[in-house]
């Protein structure tokens, strides 16, 4: 279930149980959040059926694969209807070991590597977190990926999601070793099928997030989506594409921090500043961007969209402040 800050909708059909999983349909909305903020003030005109269509488009790659997943029919333009679990939060009550049908509370962070602006570039420079923490005794060097992807875990179902050891994320989610190697082993193969696809349209993947439920049989299976802009970063020529111009632009007006602090400092979520919009003229070459995205992904001519090259033009620009915002 999408957090009351989240930029989809849901709606129950039937409610899960703890025998049997339940249905439910997403509608993906024009909104857009950064930095665990919420609904930013402006909306991006296609962004929710974009979304939608590559979600439908990558359930079914991920399935050809042998992934189990939650998806369960597209809707056209921008609903997906989807299994659904229970959610059984650990603040509340320890989950137990042989709970079955729920959402695992975590979110899995996967890289190939580690391009300017990654957040975990910033957690190295801060201190809060160090290599022997993540298994490592140096970074690759700038354009080499790892190999296998770095994996991390956050929470999923706190106000503000934090970094959390394996260990600590298998005792939250109650998994046993088997389940906690198989979300490792679902989140490779989810890894290379994103990664093989953005390949073969001539875009780079660098890094991504997935989420994983327990169905009734106490199997992992991905929930959520996969491989769209706004949980993985897929490039074009070391250009980002998505969210990630987004972030880039209220990074540098210090959202990131000012939520972070709100949060540690328990401000209430109704008295957080409102971000000032994006600038004029920015949404449109926005929207043109995940339309433009969606239509080279899927190969599926929904919008009659401008090239990629074309549509990401403006927007390179002025992320990369050639054109004053």
């Amino acid at each position: 279930m999408p957090k009351r800050f989240s930029t989809k909708t849901l709606t129950v059909v039937e409610e899960p149980s703890e025998s049997r999983p339940g249905i439910g349909i997403f509608e993906y909305t024009d909104d857009y959040s950064v930095f665990h903020y919420g609904k930013m003030p402006d909306r991006i005109p296609g962004k929710g059926e974009a979304i939608a269509r590559m979600v439908a488009f990558n359930s079914e790659l991920l399935k050809e694969a042998g992934v189990q997943t939650h998806f369960r029919r597209f809707h056209p333009p921008n609903h997906i209807e989807v299994e659904l679990v229970r959610v059984l939060d650990p603040a509340v009550a320890p989950i137990a070991a042989d709970e079955r049908n729920y959402l695992v509370p975590l979110q899995v962070i996967f890289r190939n590597e580690l391009p300017a602006g990654n957040s975990l570039r910033r957690r190295l420079a801060g201190g809060a977190v160090s290599l022997s923490d993540l298994g490592l005794d140096t970074l690759p060097a700038d354009g080499v990926c790892f190999d296998p992807p770095l994996i991390e875990f956050t929470t999923k179902l706190e106000e503000i999601d934090r970094f959390v050891t394996a260990d600590e994320a298998r005792r939250i989610a109650a998994l046993d070793q088997q389940q906690l190697a198989r979300v490792r082993e679902l989140t490779q193969l989810v890894d290379r099928v994103i990664t093989a696809h953005a390949k073969s349209v001539g875009l780079e993947h660098a890094d991504g997030k997935v989420e994983y439920g327990i169905d009734g049989n106490g199997n992992v299976m991905l929930v959520d989506q996969a491989g769209t802009p706004d949980e993985n970063r897929l490039t074009l020529r070391g250009f980002p594409l998505g969210k990630q111009v987004l972030r880039d632009f209220y990074l540098a007006r210090d959202l990131e921090a000012q939520v972070q602090r709100w949060a540690a400092n328990g401000v209430p979520r109704s008295s957080w500043a409102r971000p000032e919009p994006l600038p004029v003229g920015f949404v449109a070459p926005i929207a043109d961007m995940y339309r433009s995205l969606c239509e080279a992904w899927t190969g599926e001519r929904v919008w009659g969209a401008p090239p990629l090259d074309e549509a990401l033009a403006t927007v390179t620009l002025l992320n990369t402040g050639a054109v004053a915002w």
